[in-house]
């Protein structure tokens, strides 16, 4: 069905929304520092999300907090826990590397976004190491770090996920996070203080 308003171009597209804010555009990173991966540590559900040649998929990945685990500063491994074998997203691995994962920490609104590469092992070693429930992974996916950056409050906020949940304690904040990720540029004193007002006054 033609659609007389869609948006077909990024010059119109910009129109609508304006240029990204010079917050949010220093904000990406490509290292998994120590403050980053303490918010990883504390994720018990990452949403997956990978392209080949039967579309795109985005599926669930869930265990208890700690269950990705980060190698270094550019490496995280994920295992895969039992499922429905359907293995939507390991398919489309084998024919494209690039993957996305979304972070959630019950609680917490911000998210974790991160891109890169991945590829999927058996290695015995990695297997030992990741046993939940006295069982193995089949296998492990071990994702090289494109970018990575924190994703607002506004979205889970809106949707009251978490309402009735408390933030976990000693979770980092936003503001610091960013004071990570943008090498300083930002202030995590600062920017925690004004967050929760920022939040309230531009929701919608």
């Amino acid at each position: 069905m033609h659609d007389p308003h869609a948006v077909t171009s990024l010059d119109a597209l910009l129109d609508l929304y304006g240029e990204v804010s010079a917050n949010a555009a220093a904000k990406v990173t490509d290292r998994l520092d120590p403050r980053t991966a303490e918010f990883i540590a504390a994720s018990p559900f990452v949403l997956l999300g990978t392209v080949g040649a039967r579309g795109v998929h985005v599926t669930p990945r869930g265990d208890a907090p700690g269950f990705v685990t980060v190698v270094d500063d550019n490496t995280l491994i994920l295992p895969d826990r039992r499922g429905n074998n359907r293995l939507d997203g390991l398919r489309d691995i084998l024919e494209d590397p690039r993957v996305s994962l979304l972070f959630l920490v019950p609680g917490a609104a911000e998210t974790l976004r991160v891109h890169g590469t991945a590829r999927i092992t058996t290695d015995p070693a990695l297997r030992a190491a990741h046993v939940a429930q006295g069982k193995e992974p089949a296998t492990l996916l071990v994702v090289r770090v494109h970018e990575l950056f924190m994703q607002c409050a506004k979205a889970l906020v809106r949707s009251r996920l978490w309402d009735g949940r408390g933030r976990p304690e000693g979770l980092p904040t936003m503001g610091q996070l960013l004071q990570v990720h943008t090498r300083g540029k930002v202030e995590a004193d600062a920017l925690d203080a004004a967050y929760p007002e920022r939040i309230r006054t531009t929701l919608y």
